[in-house]
C-alpha cells in the first residue's frame, strides 16, 4: 500500500485499483471505514476504464491523524493526492460519511477535480428545517448524542464499539447494525459485501478510534464551506429505505447544491448504493471526464 506526504508533513495511505490508464476517480469512504477498495468496485473500474483511488482519511488506517480537522480540510488532501500521482483531471465519489467530504471537494478542490458523486451523504448538523436524527436507527442516536457531549464522552463509547468490530465476523454485522438496517440493506448485507465492510472497518480501526472520532466531531461542527459555493457538476444518490442517513438528508442537500442531479430511489437503502449503483455512478463521472 503506497503512501504520500502532504505539504504539512502528514502521511496519507492510498489504495489503488481499476484501470491504471483510465480516468482517475478518488473514493471517499464512509464512517468508520478505510480506503480499501471493494473487489466488485475494483473489477467494475477495470471494465469501465477508471483508475480507482481510495485513501484513508486522517486518523484511519495508516494515515496520520489531523486533530480538530474540518470536513473542508479533505480538499487539500485530495489536491495533494493529485499532485503526488500527477493527475491532470479526476473525479470523486463519496459514500455516507464520505459524502460531506466529497461535497467539500466540489466546493474547494482546484480545477483538476471536474465532477463529484455524493452517495447517501449526511447533511450539516445545523441544517435549517431538518430534524437531523429523525429516521436514523438507534445506534446513530446514541453515537451522535455522545458526539454532542464532546470528545471526553465520545471516545470511550467509540473504543467500546471498536472492540466489538475488531472481534466481529462478517455474519455478525447484521446484529451490530440491527436498528440501522431496513429491508433493502438487510437483503444485501451478506457474502462479499459483508466481508468487505468488516475488512475495511477493521483496517480503519486497527490503530485506534482517532479517525472515527474526528469524523464525528467534524460532522457536529461547521463544515468549513458553503454548499452554495459548489461550482462543478454533482450527482446525488439517496434511497428512501436508508436508516443510516435518512432520505430527508438527501432531499435537503439536493435542494441546496447548485445544479445538482439528484437520483432518489424508493427501492434503495444505504448499503444498496454500494452494491447496485456504482456502474451508473462511474458512467456519470466518465461522461464528465
Amino acid at each position: 500500500m503506497p503512501t504520500i506526504a502532504t505539504p504539512d508533513g502528514r502521511t496519507l495511505a492510498l489504495h489503488e485499483g481499476g484501470d491504471r490508464d483510465g480516468f482517475p476517480v478518488v473514493m471517499h469512504h464512509g464512517t468508520p471505514m478505510s480506503g480499501l477498495l471493494y473487489e466488485r468496485h475494483d473489477e467494475l473500474a477495470r471494465e469501465q476504464g477508471i483508475r480507482l483511488i481510495g485513501y484513508d482519511r486522517p486518523g484511519y488506517g495508516r494515515s496520520t491523524r489531523r486533530p480538530s480537522r474540518k470536513v473542508a480540510d479533505c480538499a487539500a488532501d485530495v489536491d495533494a493526492i493529485a499532485d503526488a500521482l500527477g493527475l491532470d483531471r479526476h473525479g470523486c465519489w463519496g459514500v455516507s460519511g464520505g459524502g460531506p467530504h466529497v461535497l467539500a471537494c466540489a466546493a474547494l478542490c482546484d480545477e483538476r477535480c471536474v465532477a463529484v458523486a455524493s452517495l447517501a451523504a449526511v447533511a450539516p448538523i445545523d441544517a435549517e428545517g431538518l430534524d437531523w436524527l429523525e429516521g436514523m436507527g438507534e445506534e446513530n442516536h446514541v453515537e451522535f448524542g455522545k458526539t454532542r457531549e464532546g470528545e471526553a464522552v465520545l471516545r470511550p463509547y467509540l473504543e467500546h464499539e471498536r472492540r466489538d468490530v475488531l472481534d466481529a465476523r462478517p455474519e455478525d454485522l447484521t446484529a451490530l447494525f440491527e436498528t440501522l438496517l431496513g429491508p433493502a440493506d438487510r437483503a444485501v448485507l451478506s457474502g462479499d459485501l459483508a466481508a468487505f465492510m468488516l475488512e475495511s472497518d477493521q483496517a480503519a480501526l486497527a490503530p485506534g478510534v482517532d479517525g472515527w472520532l474526528d469524523d464525528d466531531l467534524a460532522f457536529d461542527a461547521d463544515w468549513g464551506f458553503d454548499l452554495a459555493s459548489i461550482n462543478r457538476p454533482v450527482l446525488l444518490l439517496h434511497g428512501d429505505d436508508d436508516r443510516f442517513v435518512p432520505v430527508s438528508h438527501g432531499r435537503w442537500l439536493a435542494a441546496r447544491i447548485p445544479a445538482v442531479e439528484a437520483r432518489i430511489d424508493p427501492a434503495d437503502g444505504h448499503l444498496t448504493l454500494l452494491e447496485r449503483r456504482m456502474r451508473e455512478v462511474n458512467e456519470w463521472l466518465l461522461a464528465r471526464s
